[in-house]
């Protein structure tokens, strides 16, 4: 592994685990959101989507890690969003 494929990766598993944990902090500070355990993992599985689809092969112009990065936090703020309604 390169060091600038570890920095992709770095920088894709930081911005699941920041999405998640401001998941979980926000649904416990705030009464107004109910998350459960699950959909509050949901940035995680982006992450593990991230790594088990990049095995080798020719990738996309869309395939890149600030891609996976940007879904990652998506994904928490959908789950914020849900939580909310």
């Amino acid at each position: 592994m390169t060091i600038e494929r570890a920095r992709e990766d770095v920088a894709v598993a930081a911005s699941a685990c920041l999405a998640s944990v401001v998941v979980a902090v926000s649904s416990s500070l705030v009464s107004a959101l109910t998350v459960e355990t699950l959909p509050a993992l949901a940035p995680i599985v982006v992450y593990i989507a991230y790594r088990f689809s990049r095995k080798g092969g020719p990738y996309g112009s869309i395939d890149t890690p600030r891609n996976w990065a940007a879904l990652a936090l998506v994904a928490g703020a959908v789950v914020l969003a849900a939580g909310a309604l």
